[in-house]
């Protein structure tokens, strides 16, 4: 007897048929909207050598907490990816004479020893789209383009939340902070949507912002766009200067693609890893269903310059879809999508059974033929449960005529069709 209890790790879920075809239609629907905007698939190892994961160019040290590490028998030091983009970024850096731009799409399992909550598990896919060798705004324009199809395609109404990293380390630095301590202060204001105000003053009191910056800082946090702009017109704080050019610059290309209303700008947004060095976007819910994103990116110049080494300027933007959130959606929203479209029910099983079947599949028509000699009624009730919109009842006279009843399981209805014309009415009807 065995001594141990059958149940997942914290964190991993197993996903039944139904479930499955959720996700399914998700990383497809994905998949074929990446493509539409040109970007092409590319896999990369789950395990990893931990220095690759653990390089300082390779997201900072707060989702370095949250790597799973392990060791080969060679006594090697790995660990499991906890994100694509450094995988990609070390393909980029160790490609001989890279052609770019590179756009490229993955879709895989990565993994995080981080709180669980709703929507954030710790094994989990990301559905990720990135582009090296492209300096200029209107990529991400066109990331912000390929989101919104791709959202309105999932049926799901999104708000994006955007701002620069040099806009953002520009108001820090004129509030008075000093440049060592940025990082800090940027991890710390990425919390600002989470935590209480006393505890965001309290951290940065911490690491010694005093509560006065802190006032002049959250100030700044209140203004818009045009109100920046006016504030700081003549600064000579180049961060500044050159955060506030490039949002304008984004902001011209979204009105002009008609996709601003989509849009809202947020001065404190920070996604809190360090490897981002101009735009940052995360993805919400407008309904708030959920509460964490559905998904983010940034722009991140210097990771693979770094890695190739080689005093060139490698610039790269990507952006990452949560499988899992966007599933908690859809899933909430008790969509029943149907496991097969055709129960074909014999009386008796015979070669001709499976010819009929193999025939309706051929057309591209998920069929599925009973097999257990079942009742009539506990067939039925097995359409009925799985949600198959069809069922022809077969026997020797319907064979012999090629006539066959084809009933539909939601009006109830039935016909007597050939085997020609049920291809031709199902192919219709999806």
């Amino acid at each position: 007897m065995q001594d141990f209890e059958l149940k997942n790790v914290k964190g991993t879920f197993d996903f039944l048929p139904e479930e499955q075809i959720i996700r399914n239609k998700i990383t497809n629907t994905l998949r074929d909207s990446f493509e539409l905007y040109g970007y092409l698939p590319l896999e990369t190892p789950i395990i990893c050598y931990y220095d690759l994961l653990a390089s300082k160019y390779a997201g900072g040290s707060e989702i370095l907490k949250e790597v799973y590490k392990l060791e080969d028998q060679g006594k090697r030091k790995l660990g499991l990816r906890y994100d694509l983009t450094v995988p990609f970024s070390k393909v980029i850096g160790m490609m001989k004479e890279p052609v770019l731009p590179f756009k490229r799409y993955e879709i895989g399992k990565v993994f995080r020893d981080g709180p669980v909550k709703m929507g954030r598990n710790r094994e989990f896919y990301q559905c990720d789209v990135d582009v090296c060798g492209v300096k200029d705004i209107s990529i991400e324009a066109e990331l912000f383009s390929m989101t919104v199809y791709a959202y309105t395609k999932l049926g799901i109404d999104i708000e994006i939340k955007y701002n620069n990293r040099k806009l953002l380390s520009g108001l820090i630095l004129e509030c008075g902070i000093k440049e060592d301590i940025i990082s800090n202060v940027i991890l710390i204001i990425d919390k600002l949507e989470k935590i209480s105000k006393k505890e965001l003053y309290f951290e940065l009191n911490s690491i010694g912002v005093n509560e006065s910056i802190a006032d002049k800082l959250f100030s700044c946090f209140s203004l818009s766009l045009e109100e920046i702009k006016d504030k700081y017109i003549n600064t000579n704080n180049e961060l500044l200067k050159q955060g506030i050019e490039e949002i304008l610059e984004l902001n011209a290309y979204l009105e002009g693609m008609n996709i601003i209303k989509y849009t809202s700008f947020k001065p404190f947004l920070a996604r809190g890893l360090e490897i981002y060095t101009g735009t940052v976007w995360e993805i919400f819910d407008k309904k708030n269903r959920i509460t964490s994103s559905l998904g983010g990116g940034g722009r991140y110049d210097k990771i693979i310059t770094n890695f190739i080494n080689d005093g060139n300027i490698y610039p790269a933007v990507g952006m990452s879809f949560g499988l899992e959130p966007i599933y908690t959606i859809l899933k909430e929203e008790n969509i029943k999508t149907p496991l097969y479209d055709l129960y074909i029910f014999p009386f008796e099983m015979s070669p001709e059974i499976l010819n009929i079947a193999q025939t309706l599949r051929q057309s591209g028509i998920k069929v599925i033929v009973e097999m257990n000699r079942k009742k009539i009624k506990k067939g039925l009730d097995f359409a009925n449960r799985n949600n198959i919109p069809y069922v022809i009842i077969v026997g020797e006279d319907e064979i012999k005529t090629n006539t066959y009843s084809l009933k539909n399981m939601l009006t109830g209805e039935q016909r007597s069709l050939s085997l020609e014309e049920i291809v031709k009415d199902l192919k219709n009807e999806n």
